[in-house]
C-alpha cells in the first residue's frame, strides 16, 4: 500500500469511526506486502479481521475464492479495502459478497487506484473513477456517501504515480424483501460459477 491510502484511510476512519465504541471490522485484501490498515483499527471494543487470498502478514482468513465469503448475511459493521479491487477479475461479484455480509446501516470504505502502472498480484485488471462507484452503489442498492478522486500526484513519493479513488458507501438501515433475495440468489450463483 501506498502512503497516500493509508492516509486517506486514516481519515475515513477519524471522520466516520472515531465515536463508535464496538465494531466489527472486516479488512479485504489486507495482506501486509507493503503496510497494513490495521493499526488504525486498533481499539478498545473494535474487532479487525484480515481476510486475502493468500496467507501472510495481517492476514487472519484466507478465502478459497474472492466471490464466496464464508460468513452469514449482515456480519461486519465497517468493510475496508484499499488498493485490493484492481486485481479481483470479476469485482462486481465480489463487492455483491461485501454488501451481503454487511450489517444495515454498516459502511464500506474502499480505495482503489485510478491510475498508476501496473502492477500484477498476480493480476491488474482496473482502474475506478468516481462514476464506478457510482454504479458500484447502484448495482449493490447501496448508498454512496461520499466520493473523490486524486486526479493530481500526491506528494509521497511512493504515491507519486498513484491516484486513490476513495469512497465511502452505507447498507440501507430498510431495504424491500426482495433485495435481500437478490442478494441471496448473486450469492448462489457465485457458488455455483465459482466452486
Amino acid at each position: 500500500m501506498h502512503e497516500s491510502s493509508y492516509r486517506h484511510m486514516d481519515d475515513l476512519v477519524g471522520r466516520y469511526l472515531a465515536d463508535k465504541t464496538s465494531l466489527r471490522v472486516a479488512d479485504l485484501g489486507s495482506q501486509d506486502v507493503n503496510g497494513s490498515y490495521r493499526r488504525l483499527f486498533d481499539r478498545p471494543g473494535w474487532k479487525y479481521l484480515g481476510i486475502d487470498l493468500v496467507n501472510g502478514a495481517n492476514v487472519d482468513l484466507v478465502l478459497a475464492s474472492p466471490y464466496r465469503f464464508p460468513f452469514s448475511n449482515g456480519v461486519f459493521d465497517v468493510i475496508v479495502s484499499g488498493q485490493a479491487f484492481e486485481h479481483v477479475e470479476y469485482f462486481w461479484l465480489t463487492w455483491m459478497e461485501l454488501a451481503r455480509i454487511l450489517v444495515p446501516g454498516g459502511l464500506i470504505l474502499l480505495i482503489a487506484p485510478s491510475r498508476g502502472p501496473e502492477h500484477r498480484f498476480p493480476t491488474d485488471c482496473w482502474r475506478f473513477y468516481p462514476d464506478g462507484y457510482r454504479a458500484l452503489a447502484g448495482y449493490a442498492r447501496l448508498e454512496l456517501v461520499e466520493v473523490a478522486t486524486d486526479w493530481e500526484p500526491a506528494p509521497e513519493a511512493d504515491s507519486a504515480p498513484w491516484g486513490d479513488t476513495v469512497g465511502v458507501f452505507r447498507k440501507p438501515l430498510r431495504r424491500p424483501a426482495w433485495h435481500d433475495l437478490r442478494l441471496r440468489l448473486h450469492a448462489w450463483l457465485s457458488r455455483m460459477l465459482f466452486s
